[in-house]
């Protein structure tokens, strides 16, 4: 079967030819974490794979990290977490990100040295599946005019997994853990790709605390100009899901969002977090904010 890489919409690639569950040779894996790395997505359709291939998969782009929510792993595989609104016998959640609408986002900006791959796999839907965006903030930059570029480019973000935990449904109050465990962090706002040289946003409304060293109102509203600017259409793919579908994204220059659905319905998808080589992706250095 021959390997193709085809583009969808402005920035997204999809990925034809390519069995997941079968072995692959280095060769192609180097041409996917390439086209990855300059593309931020990929695509795969009519996939049927195991939490175990899920993993091995994930394990030849990057080194799959195991999240904070102990609530969110699969039984089988810790590397795994259940993206869904279903819940057990006895009524309790079997994942998390329930049926309400997530805002823009970027995985993993509360922790220092987050793990910015992402692989989602999608298992159970409704028949009227929610769209998922990803908007890229690579090319948002690239049409900031000069006077905004030289304004932010040398800022930093602050970021608290409290003010991001209190937008998800059906979440229960954070605990003194795992408050311990997400201290407020802080991001560089613009990063520079390692292989490209080009410079990207890095942006996380639904975590962002404010913009250290200025006012809060100041910071919230410069962040949400940038926000509206980056999530133009023009800047997003809007992705239609289908069973068995992959989509591995690179949260170093990519925010995504996901529409409602209603809670009635069963949705779950599988998914993995890697951190990936610095040498290839843009992997943000943050600090502990003072």
């Amino acid at each position: 079967m021959t390997l193709s890489i085809n583009m969808i919409g402005s920035f997204a690639r999809e990925v034809n030819g390519l069995r997941i569950w079968e072995s692959t040779e280095d060769l192609t894996i180097a041409r996917l974490a390439d086209a990855w790395s300059r593309h931020g997505i990929l695509i795969f359709r009519r996939q049927s794979i195991s939490e175990d291939e899920l993993v091995a998969f994930s394990e030849r782009f990057g080194d799959p990290n195991v999240i904070v929510r102990e609530d969110w792993k699969s039984e089988n595989r810790p590397e795994v977490i259940q993206i869904t609104n279903m819940k057990d016998y006895n009524g309790n959640s079997i994942g998390g990100l329930g049926a309400g609408e997530l805002n823009w986002h970027t995985d993993q900006s509360y922790v220092t040295e987050p793990a910015t791959g992402s692989i989602l796999y999608m298992v159970e839907m409704p028949k009227d599946p929610p769209v998922t965006y990803w908007a890229n903030l690579q090319l948002a930059y690239d049409a900031l005019d000069s006077v905004m570029k030289e304004r932010i480019d040398k800022l930093n973000v602050i970021y608290d997994y409290f003010v991001r935990q209190s937008t998800y449904d059906d979440e229960p109050e954070m605990s003194d853990e795992l408050r311990q465990r997400t201290p407020a962090v802080t991001h560089p706002l613009v990063n520079i790709h390692p292989e490209t040289g080009n410079k990207s946003m890095y942006l996380d409304p639904t975590t962002a605390a404010g913009v250290e060293g200025w006012e809060t109102d100041s910071g919230q509203k410069l962040l949400q100009e940038l926000v509206a600017h980056a999530t133009q259409p023009k800047f997003v793919y809007a992705h239609q899901w289908q069973i068995g579908d992959v989509v591995m994204w690179d949260n170093g220059f990519l925010m995504h969002r996901r529409d409602s659905f209603e809670p009635v319905k069963n949705r779950l998808l599988k998914r993995t977090t890697l951190r990936l080589p610095a040498d290839r992706h843009i992997v943000p250095k943050g600090a502990l904010a003072e």
